[in-house]
């Protein structure tokens, strides 16, 4: 639902807008005011986005009024601003590698970046971009503003009984649908050794070129394999901002803070390939580099060498000549499902159960019709970040659709419960913040039944 959000947001943000006064001291280009919270504007397109959004993610099977959808507005923007009056940081390396991703999500559903930024109202990649940045700027606020609120809630056993008894008298035992864990076994695609050594050799040639003053932005232009290198933002020219905490490869990482300013590594390899990487400044805690990423070719050949193997260990395990878990650990080369014995983990739930009504389409394609300890066959994978592989799915464990039982979704419920205390944790600290902050409404939303005394009245 995110996505869709974050799109439609994007979309009546990129629209014609009008010059109004906010009640501030400077006027702000906008297309509407219809609230102000704090320092932070709620308008008329936002408005429009978030409903239609609730609308298309549910089919049409929820409407929000706009009072409610106002309401709930100013309860992100109120959360939003004290984030930032309370000093919570949100890097800019932090925010421009979640919109790397999302930029590279929406380019492979729109196929280019002038169908991108034309589909939602802008002239060009820099708007929209800069407006991404906002959008997750603030989610990430909001975020760290609720972690900050609820961070020392939990609920102990006996609330989880009482909740779940409390759902069981008032007869709202939700419905748990059906569900899968799901497992994978990975072989990541190799290139041979002769290949590696001319990617190696090429490196080097570059690496001498660029010592001997060629530019490396103009050389990564023209070799790199980065996705990122022809954009308009980080990447671009081969040039990242990063920090320890970053998302990078933990090998390119130790190189960029193993080296002093200016110097360039040698070729070094990481999952995506082989890169040089110089830094280009140093500023505390963070490095500017410069890397050009080579990918070595990989054959067909090669691939179905690892396709064939991945057929060989489905066999293993069909005949009971091992376990599952005994083929993950032997074989399996993708780390972090590596960790849980092979089962892909729920982002969402935190736990090992997918929904299979509320699975990605393409996973549940490749899954939906397996019965309990079958496999999907061998397949190639790639991800945006542009690492490749051959693996295989596996269906651990199928629950059918049933009322939730407190022994059987002990996890669920525990989940709901905690949410439930953490929402009113959120709900009381919004009371008490309303009062002290300043919140200016325009006429036509004055007259809303609201929950919280956002009039002040």
């Amino acid at each position: 639902m995110f996505f869709i959000m974050l799109g439609m947001t994007i979309q009546m943000a990129g629209q014609d807008t009008a010059e109004v006064e906010t009640g501030t001291t400077s006027r702000v280009k906008l297309d509407g005011v219809a609230a102000v919270v704090g320092k932070n504007i709620v308008l008329d397109s936002e408005i429009a986005a978030f409903k239609l959004s609730i609308e298309q993610e549910s089919e049409g099977k929820v409407t929000v009024s706009d009072c409610e959808m106002i309401e709930q507005i100013m309860h992100r923007k109120l959360l939003a601003h004290h984030a930032v009056v309370d000093s919570l940081e949100v890097t800019e390396a932090e925010v421009q590698g979640i919109v790397n991703q999302k930029i590279a999500y929406f380019l492979s559903e729109l196929g280019s970046e002038e169908n991108l930024y034309r589909y939602y109202g802008f002239d060009d990649m820099d708007e929209l971009r800069t407006e991404f940045i906002n959008v997750e700027k603030e989610s990430r606020l909001i975020q760290k503003m609720r972690q900050n609120i609820t961070k020392d809630v939990s609920v102990t056993p006996e609330e989880i009984r009482n909740y779940f008894n409390s759902l069981k008298e008032q007869n709202n035992l939700p419905e748990i649908g059906a569900e899968v864990e799901i497992g994978q076994i990975v072989i990541n695609a190799k290139s041979s050794e002769e290949e590696n050594q001319r990617v190696i050799d090429k490196l080097n040639e570059l690496k001498k070129e660029i010592q001997n003053g060629s530019s490396f932005k103009m050389k990564a232009y023209l070799n790199s394999d980065d996705p990122a290198v022809s954009g308009n933002r980080d990447g671009q020219g081969g040039k990242y901002t990063i920090t320890r905490e970053s998302g990078f490869d933990t090998d390119f990482k130790e190189q960029a803070f193993s080296l002093e300013e200016g110097e360039i590594s040698k070729p070094f390899k990481t999952l995506f390939g082989y890169h040089i990487l110089r830094v280009d400044k140093i500023r505390g805690k963070q490095r500017e580099v410069s890397h050009i990423l080579i990918q070595p070719e990989i054959t067909e050949e090669e691939l179905r060498r690892d396709r064939d193997t991945l057929t060989m260990i489905k066999n293993k395990v069909l005949s009971g000549e091992m376990t599952f878990e005994e083929a993950v650990k032997k074989y399996s080369e993708d780390k972090e499902t590596k960790a849980t014995y092979g089962l892909l983990m729920n982002g969402e739930t935190n736990d090992s159960k997918f929904e299979l009504t509320r699975m990605d389409p393409t996973l549940y394609a490749r899954i939906s019709s397996l019965k309990v300890g079958e496999f999907t066959e061998p397949f190639y994978d790639e991800t945006v970040q542009g690492l490749k592989m051959n693996k295989i799915l596996y269906i651990k464990s199928r629950t059918e659709s049933h009322i939730a039982d407190l022994g059987k979704d002990y996890v669920k419920i525990q989940n709901l419960a905690l949410q439930k205390k953490q929402n009113e944790a959120i709900a009381k600290w919004v009371k008490e913040k309303i009062p002290e902050t300043y919140i200016k409404l325009n006429n036509q939303y004055k007259d809303c039944d609201y929950e919280n005394n956002w009039l002040k009245n």
